[in-house]
């Protein structure tokens, strides 16, 4: 005869199985970051990760393997985040900028006055659109804002747009 198990861990069993399988994360992590810094921040935001979705873990599955996954998935992420974003370095040589004769001077003081501006309008944004702006901004994507918010997709787009439209407003383009 087939039987349905129909146990669900409670929320403390959940939280004590994965306290008992941190430790097996660190190694993992320092493998992938190659930092003990970076694998620290990769263990939590996994830890993090996991409690947020506690409702995504099946009984009986391999939690080491679970959590290895959102671990590995959490670096893949960030990985192209930061490959997205990095800047472009020059491969001049060095000394060809010390006899360049047609330098020019710029004063940066104005677009750091541009760049403040900015930041104070954003920081003067309603706290329901400037959190969902700022992560958006920062590159997460939209489905990645909705799960740590727990908000629906659709919203979360929706406070971003309404944030991009309330900035265009305030500053003054000149």
């Amino acid at each position: 005869m087939y039987h349905i198990n129909t146990y669900t861990m409670t929320k403390q069993e959940f939280n004590s199985l994965l306290t008992e399988n941190v430790t097996y994360l660190k190694p993992f992590a320092y493998s992938l970051a190659q930092n003990h810094e970076d694998a620290e921040d990769l263990v939590q935001d996994t830890m993090f990760r996991a409690l947020i979705n506690r409702d995504k873990y099946k009984d009986g599955t391999n939690i080491k393997a679970w959590l290895y996954t959102i671990m590995r998935n959490i670096f893949i992420n960030n990985y192209r985040r930061r490959k997205k974003f990095r800047k472009i370095s020059s491969e001049a040589p060095t000394d060809y900028f010390l006899h360049q004769t047609n330098k020019v001077a710029r004063n940066e003081g104005y677009f750091g006055f541009r760049i403040n501006e900015l930041k104070t309008k954003i920081d003067n944004l309603p706290e329901i659109f400037r959190v969902s702006f700022e992560m958006h901004f920062k590159g997460f994507k939209y489905q990645e804002i909705a799960q740590t918010l727990k908000e629906p997709l659709g919203t979360i787009k929706s406070r971003i747009h309404f944030a991009r439209k309330m900035l265009v407003k305030q500053i003054d383009r000149h």
